[in-house]
């Protein structure tokens, strides 16, 4: 009886995983907002930090009239393209990734909000 009962379960348990990985764009709005003093994705402007408008696809350390550090142009020029998977090991652990970054900001830890906020950026092709 438990072993049928567990295995009703299952199917439970895994619609409530893949729903916590889901992407909310609105979720990652809020989320941006520790973004934003240096960032930007609604519209074409370099801040601090780049334009994120559009940064999926686009190729590290290219976006026009932004100064990046050469750690970043060279990332870029090794073969760095901004796709889901490199946006989020980034936004974990951005100096981790591109050593030598003049980006601050230690990152995002949680899985959840990166995925999020990754949702915002795809709003903003």
């Amino acid at each position: 009886m438990r072993f049928i009962a567990v295995l009703a379960a299952i199917p439970m348990v895994t619609a409530w995983a893949g729903q916590s990985q889901a992407q909310d764009a609105a979720a990652g709005e809020k989320v941006f907002a520790k973004c934003k003093a240096c960032h930007v994705a609604d519209e074409d402007k370099n801040k601090v930090g780049p334009s994120l408008k559009g940064v999926i696809g686009r190729t590290a350390g290219t976006h026009p009239n932004f100064k990046y550090s050469t750690a970043m142009v060279d990332a870029g020029k090794g073969g760095l393209v901004w796709d889901e998977a490199k946006l989020s090991e980034y936004l974990k652990d951005p100096k981790a990734m591109v050593k030598g970054t003049k980006m601050v900001f230690p990152g995002l830890k949680k899985d959840d909000e990166i995925a999020n906020v990754i949702a915002y950026l795809k709003e903003h092709p």
